[in-house]
């Protein structure tokens, strides 16, 4: 996760970067890393323990940040897992990557709204305020719709399988993007949810040994999957009229699959407004964490 509060001085952008993870060894060696990198950047990089895996620590988290800044201007909600055994679970007890992928970011960006709009409040553009939800390539291996309803308790099935335990959080986390949008985007917030790219990086150290070797040798490095995040971040090309949109590597508008569209439209609209209760889902579910 990547919290950005971007202000101007007289003379040039200044950038301060809060990144949430949940090992505070990790985050300062993300930071180290970044600082050799970029070692006459004048922004500013702090970190903030969070573990998304448990909802709990998600508000204390929040209020932490809120204590310290007075604005956020984009929230990256790019944390997750992949490849983790179906048995394993949350803290409260669900599939783990639904429940690190998309409940945990799910309650943190509610109990971000607040400083979001009142940031967005602030701005002299509408669609600076943004939040980018990192999702996955939706055509292969998601569940036919995105998210497969268990009408017997009103809430994602557990699919057998962990890869597709894993699309279905991804496809969760689409349709919470598109949901966002409908939610805030009148108060000039956007959001969008994007495919990063095929690359190879630490979330894939659950897959099976041949898995990872392949992926080693097929996929990029992460900085590839920077660029599509930046573009749904910072691009201009994104305006109001982009709310909702999925993007695709490496910073482009795409559309998510078909078997996937009648979700983000309403009954009434045709479709199966499945987006809209899987939204009510995750509200139902972490509201007593608010």
């Amino acid at each position: 996760m990547s919290l950005i509060k971007a202000g101007r001085s007289s003379s040039s952008p200044e950038v301060h970067r809060e990144i949430a993870a949940r090992s505070e060894a990790k985050i300062h060696e993300a930071i180290g890393e970044i600082k050799q990198r970029c070692p006459s950047s004048r922004g500013k990089l702090e970190a903030l323990i969070i573990d998304l895996a448990n909802l709990d620590p998600v508000k204390p988290a929040v209020e932490n940040f809120i204590s310290k800044e007075q604005r956020l201007d984009v929230l990256f909600n790019n944390a997750g897992v992949m490849g983790t055994n179906p048995d394993e679970k949350s803290a409260q007890g669900y599939e783990l990557q639904m429940g690190t992928n998309v409940l945990g970011p799910y309650l943190f960006t509610r109990l971000l709204e607040p400083i979001l709009l009142n940031t967005a409040i602030r701005q002299s553009s509408p669609g600076d305020v943004r939040i980018v939800w990192v999702g996955s390539m939706l055509n292969v291996g998601t569940p036919k719709g995105g998210v497969v309803w268990d009408s017997h308790t009103d809430g994602p099935s557990m699919p057998s399988t962990t890869m597709a335990n894993y699309m279905q959080s991804k496809a969760g986390i689409t349709f919470l993007g598109h949901e966002f949008a409908k939610k805030l985007g009148e108060k000039g917030i956007i959001s969008t949810s994007l495919h990063p790219g095929m690359m190879k990086t630490k979330l894939q150290w659950n897959m099976p040994a041949p898995v990872s070797a392949m992926m080693s040798v097929v996929f990029k490095g992460p900085t590839y999957g920077a660029f599509t995040e930046l573009y749904a971040g910072f691009s201009s090309e994104i305006q109001s009229e982009q709310n909702g949109r999925y993007i695709i590597p490496w910073g482009r508008l795409g559309s998510i699959p078909q078997h996937m569209a009648p979700g983000i439209l309403t009954e009434e609209q045709g479709g199966t407004g499945l987006s809209k209760k899987f939204w009510d889902w995750c509200e139902a579910t972490t509201v007593s964490y608010h």
